[in-house]
């Protein structure tokens, strides 16, 4: 039955404007708002799905990797981000170079939150 529906992801945010100016101007991400009264936004990504971004009075960030943009150059993504302002985490037991990337079996991943401390990743999947 779930086979064939359009599946979509969401999360809770503290400040939608300080989102929608985040993930906007910062991110560079389409961002549409649906309800503002209520605090709902949309981020269209590049592969056309959305996510729903709304605000929610008793908001706790999440303390996972809440949305992964997957990128050619990891290199190149965090050097622009870092030049925008966004800072990137550091975590212990983690081997992490001097830009915050982790680098090793799998994806070379570097960690980053958004206004309202949820962690958000850039990460390049190995060739």
């Amino acid at each position: 039955m779930l086979a064939d529906a359009k599946a979509f992801s969401g999360f809770a945010v503290d400040d939608i404007e300080a989102a929608k100016r985040f993930y906007g101007e910062t991110l560079g991400l389409e961002v549409s708002v649906l309800d503002e009264e209520h605090g709902l936004i949309t981020l269209t990504l590049a592969d056309g799905h959305d996510v729903f971004v709304y605000a929610k009075p008793d908001f706790a960030p999440a303390n996972f990797t809440l949305l992964n943009f997957q990128v050619d150059d990891v290199d190149a993504a965090v050097d622009d981000l870092t030049s925008r302002g966004v800072a990137f985490e550091r975590y212990d037991g983690l081997d992490q170079d001097d830009k915050g990337i982790a680098r090793g079996p799998g994806p070379s991943i570097a960690w980053f939150k958004d206004p309202a401390g949820n962690i958000l990743s850039v990460l390049q999947q190995p060739e």
